[in-house]
């Protein structure tokens, strides 16, 4: 198989710490529309390119708050 892959992958594992969800929310939210779509699906399960992954979140996730702002004091 020559296919050349266009950036770094990353499994369901990585994604579940890149979003700090649980597997289950995980699952909920690979179905939602906004999500992408896996790169490839292999035996073990699928993988998407990290740069897709990374829109994702930059574009359909809040930001973490700073620390300093959890603190209302």
């Amino acid at each position: 198989m020559t296919d050349e892959v266009p950036g770094p992958l990353v499994a369901a594992g990585e994604i579940l710490n890149m979003l700090n969800v649980s597997r289950s929310r995980f699952r909920a939210i690979a179905l939602h529309p906004n999500f992408p779509r896996p790169f490839q699906t292999l035996s073990v399960g699928s993988v998407w390119l990290r740069s897709d992954v990374e829109a994702y979140i930059r574009e359909h996730r809040r930001p973490k708050p700073a620390a300093d702002e959890d603190e209302q004091g």
